[in-house]
């Protein structure tokens, strides 16, 4: 079993503009992974399969919903230490740190957000702990880009709603307790409703096959008349606002997620390129591989810096979607890049499980793609500077 080596690179002295508490949870969370993801993870990510067993742990380290306050049985911290938790999960798997942003941006962030004081006190603390797992219904079959597009719709009858339809590549969705699942009513406004498991016509059927995010459980969400108690509809947003501002809190922690990617290819290729002898040499002491990792340490510094800065404008209150957009969409380029660069460096190595680099290569394959694909978010920050929607 591979021995987890990382050493977080800083080439900016970053850590100064971090509090005390910041850098005592990034050790929490970093000893975690590696003492509990590192070992297990490539075997999981072979097989296809989510250990479900890390739950619990990551519900201690408070990696679920960091910023829910205490009264919701959150750690009720700011988003920097969101930030570098999401960056510790990712280090170690998407796969991983999907589940958690799921669980805290899409699904504890909307019922905090959005949610009666009913719903929060009913849900939140259970979700935080993981001992009720949750899951966020907005893409569907045939509307992944314009969600204003979705089909799914309740109609009312009475003291509940029925609802019919279903969504697509749903993270959490084979094992989750609850679902937060936006819908039409019967005006056309889209609403958000909290499913449980359980209720009849509500089925979670798994999505075999994949080549990326293979230990992250991924299914659909289909909606056969089922009965929602009214007192399970989100009261307080209505429209894509909803959605979106629940986009904008995961797309904030995949900005620093990736990065996570990022730093743990840049550090196994710097590692192996001062330990693999050629021509009589490490190969790192060749040009073309100082040119590599020279470019790699450069971008992520760079992304570190604009994540960093992100993050003090969204603990402020001050942080714009588009600026969240900005740092999801350049993080997940630096990432893949340099999981792209990193495996050249290792050669015929660099495919293997021996190495984590091919398995965060085909990871960040999804990430670039989910919550606003690559060229969505180069839109989005096209209309923000040009002021003309470039969607239609």
């Amino acid at each position: 079993m591979a021995q987890d080596l990382y050493q977080h690179p800083d080439y900016y002295l970053l850590d100064e503009l971090l509090t005390d508490e910041h850098k005592l949870i990034r050790d929490s969370v970093r000893a975690y992974v590696k003492k509990e993801i590192s070992p297990i993870i490539e075997d999981y990510a072979q097989r296809a399969e989510f250990p479900k067993q890390i739950i619990k742990g990551l519900g201690e380290q408070g990696c679920f919903g960091p910023f829910v306050p205490h009264k919701y049985g959150g750690p009720g911290l700011d988003y920097i230490s969101y930030g570098i938790m999401m960056q510790e999960l990712e280090r170690g798997d998407s796969g991983i740190r999907s589940t958690a942003s799921v669980q805290g941006s899409l699904v504890m962030y909307p019922i905090l957000t959005y949610g009666s004081e009913e719903q929060k006190m009913k849900y939140l603390p259970k979700l935080a702990t993981g001992e009720l797992m949750g899951c966020f219904g907005l893409t569907e079959p045939d509307h992944g880009s314009n969600p204003a597009g979705m089909l799914s719709n309740y109609t009312d009858a009475g003291d509940h709603v029925i609802l019919n339809g279903s969504k697509m590549w749903i993270s959490n969705a084979p094992f989750a307790d609850i679902a937060v699942v936006w819908a039409r009513n019967p005006e056309g406004k889209i609403k958000g409703l909290i499913v449980e498991r359980g209720m009849e016509g509500f089925s979670t059927p798994e999505t075999h096959g994949k080549w990326s995010l293979r230990a992250s459980a991924t299914g659909e969400l289909v909606f056969d008349n089922v009965k929602v108690p009214k007192e399970n509809i989100l009261p307080n947003v209505e429209g894509l606002k909803g959605p979106l501002g629940c986009l904008s809190s995961a797309r904030f922690g995949i900005a620093w997620g990736a990065l996570g990617c990022a730093m743990d290819c840049y550090d196994t290729a710097l590692r192996y390129s001062q330990q693999r002898i050629q021509f009589g040499k490490p190969i790192g002491g060749f040009q073309l591989t100082q040119k590599k990792l020279a470019e790699m340490i450069t971008e992520i510094t760079k992304g570190q810096l604009l994540v960093w800065r992100l993050g003090v404008l969204r603990s402020e209150g001050r942080a714009t979607p588009e600026q969240i957009s900005m740092a999801k969409r350049n993080s997940c380029q630096t990432a893949i890049t340099i999981a792209r660069e990193a495996r050249q460096i290792l050669g015929g190595m660099g495919i293997t499980g021996e190495y984590s680099i091919m398995r965060h290569m085909m990871n960040l394959e999804s990430v670039i793609t989910y919550e606003g694909t690559h060229d969505i978010h180069l839109l989005i920050t096209g209309q923000d500077v040009t002021g003309f929607n470039a969607f239609k």
